[in-house]
């Protein structure tokens, strides 16, 4: 084993909780539950049931040391099927967590994987902090390196599936040599699936995450049962060095987004510059004649026209700001059913024009920057300036929107008290006696 090899294994493996910072282990736990808010109302949709019944038929197993409950489902599958079920469903309700430089998502693979593992193990609540923690710096640096080696835009399922097989190499207690060959494995398998052309063309694949978290611990069994894989270059090679010397002391949890809208990120600076200059100056959508946005190339590349499914509109622009215009928000009830609909969304969407701008492509993907010019039916033309996206570092959400947030996605879907008990466990795990099984009375029952 290398030395880079070595360094990793023993902050998988070995790292006392003691050592990850107060703040990483707050946000931890935040984004644990900003994530399960978004798993809950992702439930009922179309995909998310698709996920679960294809789980139940394909991916169950015959041993109960190796089954885990679905998600706000509660029927057993395996592992593997436990993980896939409630990452594909989360997926493909595009309102969680994003990291801006792997341009994509880690808490959608890492929180399924980790409950589910949790079935076949006690995990006190400071350790559910830690894994989660180490969780989100494997996967982040993972993505950091592949994207710095290879010429295409992968998809998160790619590289988060390598921080899925740390918290279970760590929770299943695999040694050194196991934990390298099921990174080996994890990368090898992982879905390298093009980004881009699900941008180009929106369906339920999404981000590739559910297969990240089915490889991810399929991954890690295999290891277990002493399957061999190629070394991670991911993890190992020369050139991803630097991504790996920082491990411990640069804090990938601190610097994770939080969507306030289920959109695809790259549409969110639009979306708030619109909603600040209708805020701000007492705007009206029937007062506006036109919207013209200056964003960056992968945002002008998002849906432009009508959408008519809801994985369209969860990658729309020009509807996505229309539907912010009209109804001062974004929530599910925007971007499915009747929403996708809206003669007022529509009848906006025409008169909302793109431009690609070289300032915000220099700024991306560090940041997620736009401009819009809101010009009224009188002639009045309002410019919003330099728009950063909400929820980022740049413009950080605080504790209370993010719990405002999760009520937001999860009552309707578990009803205030059940959303509120989980909330409560959630935000408890840092409490002496706190376990992980604290949450499963309000996990498994179905919605």
């Amino acid at each position: 084993m290398t030395a880079q090899f070595q360094s990793v294994a023993d902050f998988i493996l070995s790292s006392d909780s003691s050592s990850i910072p107060p703040a990483s282990r707050r946000a931890a736990a935040l984004l644990c539950l900003d994530t399960l808010g978004i798993v809950a109302a992702a439930s009922p949709m179309e995909a998310g049931r698709i996920g679960r019944e294809t789980a139940a038929l394909l991916y169950g197993s015959h041993d109960t040391a190796y089954q885990a409950r679905m998600l706000f489902d509660g029927r057993s599958v395996s592992l593997a099927g436990a993980a896939y079920a409630a990452a594909t469903q989360t997926d493909n309700l595009d309102a969680h967590d994003g990291y801006n430089p792997v341009k994509g998502h880690i808490g959608v693979a890492i929180i399924p994987a980790l409950l589910a593992l949790a079935e076949q193990c006690d995990v006190s609540g400071d350790e559910a902090l830690a894994l989660i923690t180490i969780g989100y710096e494997i996967a982040g640096r993972a993505g950091e390196s592949l994207h710095a080696t290879v010429s295409d835009y992968h998809t998160s399922g790619a590289w988060n599936a390598l921080g899925v097989v740390a918290m279970a190499a760590r929770m299943r207690g695999l040694s050194g040599g196991q934990l390298r060959e099921a990174l080996g494995i994890a990368e090898y398998h992982g879905p390298r699936s093009q980004m881009m052309r699900e941008i180009a063309n929106p369906t339920m694949l999404h981000d590739g995450s559910g297969w990240g978290a089915m490889v991810g611990i399929s991954s890690a069994i295999l290891a277990e049962r002493d399957f061999t894989g190629a070394p991670a270059i991911t993890v190992e090679s020369p050139d991803v060095a630097p991504f790996w010397s920082d491990l411990g002391s640069r804090w990938i949890m601190q610097a994770q987004y939080i969507k306030p809208y289920p959109i695809c990120r790259w549409a969110h600076a639009p979306i708030d510059g619109v909603r600040e200059v209708m805020r701000d100056n007492g705007i009206r959508h029937s007062d506006i004649e036109a919207i013209h946005i200056n964003t960056f190339h992968e945002s002008a590349c998002l849906f432009q026209g009508v959408p008519e499914t809801t994985s369209m509109a969860q990658y729309s622009l020009s509807f996505a700001v229309a539907a912010q215009a009209v109804h001062g928000q974004i929530g599910l009830g925007q971007v499915s059913g009747d929403g996708l609909r809206d003669p007022d969304v529509i009848g906006l969407i025409d008169r909302i024009t793109v431009a690609e701008s070289d300032v915000h492509n220099a700024s991306f993907p560090a940041a997620r920057d736009a401009d819009v010019v809101v010009t009224l039916k009188s002639g009045q033309r309002f410019d919003s300036g330099l728009v950063h996206a909400r929820g980022g570092t740049e413009r950080p959400m605080t504790e209370n929107e993010i719990i405002a947030k999760f009520h937001e996605f999860a009552d309707p879907v578990l009803g205030q008290a059940r959303a509120k008990a989980l909330c409560d466990a959630v935000l408890g795990l840092d409490r002496d006696g706190a376990s992980l099984a604290d949450l499963s009375p309000y996990l498994y029952a179905s919605v």
